[in-house]
């Protein structure tokens, strides 16, 4: 005679509201920046362990259950790049792999953002690759801030959320009162951005730097369009790396008579020689934001850092929410 044995049910657990299915993981490349956010959002980092071994290869395990969960990896892909990319594609598998409900990959610098067309032959358009190593690991949808070119928003067949650095940019520069404001685009691929940022700062004028480039980070300035003379500059750019574009455009509009020069940019990059140009005196300020961590060694006094902490953590929850992301620009 065969006997099923009864086992006792647990007791069946509250439903999960969706406010607690939010979880948020941060990957190494800016932790202070993931720790700001989930004080905007009320909540804790998720625990999860990163470690490389002796060969160089990089482990992640999360720390906690996720399944049925709306994950958010919070990790810029800044230098060194390939690192950064890598750990953030295990972490976007480890999640999938975990049952996570949604897996939002959070990237506040886009890296290889430049490499978004062939200008030669035979060459790669690496910012498509990595679209292509992210929607392959199991995203589901990204968040970015200030891409180089809004065109590589169409190189994911997933969801994409392209948010813009400059309401705390503009934020700050109004608060400091200046007058006679002139918004200078460094070279004519940024006419675009600086015309919006103007725009936003009172409808300033804009001048436009003409720059010939004759080999990788190496700038080469021509001319300018427009009058800056007795006024007050603001170079606008979406990065500095080697910080050459921004210190010969800020050199020619001294000596086309400007009052004073301002760098703005969201992603401080700060390739060298980037800090010995920057600080050289040749700009009143540099106003980066910290999408990218810049180390305390690199600081210098014409420097400001602003965070987009808020932002992003306002981004996050209405995505979350189901809310509108494009209102908060109008």
């Amino acid at each position: 005679m065969i006997r099923s044995a009864t086992l006792p049910l647990p007791l069946p657990e509250p439903p999960v509201s969706a406010h607690d299915r939010l979880r948020l993981f941060s990957g190494s490349a800016n932790v202070p920046l993931a720790q700001e956010v989930a004080r905007y959002l009320g909540i804790d980092l998720g625990p999860m362990v990163r470690k490389r071994f002796a060969d160089g290869e990089l482990y992640v395990q999360i720390q906690e259950s996720i399944r049925g969960c709306d994950v958010y990896l919070i990790q810029p892909t800044c230098c060194p790049v390939n690192d950064r990319l890598m750990e953030l594609l295990i972490m976007i598998d480890a999640c999938r792999r975990a049952s996570a409900r949604q897996i939002t990959a959070v990237i506040p610098y886009y890296g290889y953002a430049r490499a978004d067309r062939k200008t030669a032959g035979r060459e790669s358009i690496t910012a498509k690759l990595v679209a292509n190593l992210i929607t392959e690991a199991g995203a589901g949808r990204v968040l970015a801030m200030d891409l180089h070119s809004a065109q590589i928003q169409g190189y994911f067949d997933i969801p994409f959320d392209h948010v813009y650095g400059s309401p705390i940019l503009l934020d700050y520069l109004k608060s400091k009162q200046l007058t006679d404001i002139v918004v200078v685009s460094p070279d004519v691929g940024g006419v675009a951005r600086a015309r919006a940022f103007a725009k936003k700062l009172n409808d300033a004028p804009l001048a436009i730097i003409d720059k010939r480039r004759q080999a990788h980070n190496v700038a080469e300035v021509m001319n300018l369009i427009g009058d800056v003379r007795g006024k007050t500059a603001v170079l606008v750019d979406d990065m500095i790396d080697t910080a050459g574009t921004i210190c010969e455009g800020a050199r020619l509009l001294r000596r086309e008579g400007a009052r004073q020069v301002y760098a703005c940019a969201t992603h401080a990059v700060f390739s060298p020689p980037a800090i010995e140009r920057l600080s050289s005196g040749v700009l009143e300020e540099v106003i980066v934001t910290n999408t990218i961590p810049v180390p305390e060694e690199n600081h210098f006094p014409q420097l400001t850092v602003l965070s987009v902490a808020n932002l992003l953590g306002e981004t996050i929850w209405r995505i979350h929410e189901d809310s509108s992301v494009s209102s908060m620009f109008r």
